[in-house]
């Protein structure tokens, strides 16, 4: 199994990849944005590696914010419906939405521009809170620039990187420093909301 996982079959496999043409670029980031288990870095990789580094990464920004502007306003027209309540009326999200609304739409802007961050949650929340539509559009269209951007660097020369073991470390190391710095963000923003929101009940 291990053998097949070399250079040359790796190439193989983009190249292929990129026959399928742009729109399979813009799709899978674009699916993703509604299936979030599904891995938006092996697309981005994929998408830079069959494309070039400057087009994958258009299509792949184009996809995701795409992707999470349609989640966004199918959850402002929709969320509020009975079926829905599952998703949109659970306390963690409320808590968020009361908060989104006290402070406005940078830690959504913080949030997004990091990898492995839940960005579904960020587009629900968004679509919940009083937040306006174009606004949204523009912090979503800088903060997904910047996640995918930092991606789409880290994969596009995938011969360099499997060839190079220093390359390899770093871009591991890169990763884990991202998804770490995210997390912690999330925590701290999360322990951010609840004071905040205590706070405001004393008053």
């Amino acid at each position: 199994m291990m053998e097949w996982f070399t250079i040359d079959n790796i190439e193989h496999l983009a190249e292929q990849y990129g026959k399928l043409g742009p729109l399979i670029g813009i799709l899978l980031p674009f699916i993703e944005s509604f299936l979030p288990f599904l891995p938006l870095v092996i697309f981005v990789v994929a998408n830079a590696s069959a494309f070039g580094l400057w087009f994958g990464f258009l299509l792949s920004w184009i996809g995701t914010v795409l992707g999470s502007y349609l989640v966004f306003l199918i959850v402002r027209k929709y969320g509020h419906h009975p079926r829905l309540k599952r998703i949109t009326g659970g306390e963690k999200v409320q808590s968020l939405i009361r908060w989104v609304d006290m402070k406005g739409l940078s830690p959504l802007f913080v949030l997004l521009c990091f990898p492995f961050t839940p960005s579904v949650l960020v587009n629900i929340v968004a679509g919940l809170a009083n937040i306006r539509k174009k606004f949204y559009l523009i912090v979503l269209m800088a903060g997904k620039f910047v996640m995918i951007f930092l991606m789409s660097v880290l994969g596009y020369d995938l011969r360099a990187l499997i060839s190079s073991p220093v390359k390899m470390i770093l871009a591991v190391v890169a990763v884990i420093a991202l998804w770490g710095i995210g997390k912690i963000i999330e925590i701290q923003l999360n322990k951010r909301v609840e004071r905040d929101l205590r706070n405001t009940d004393k008053k």
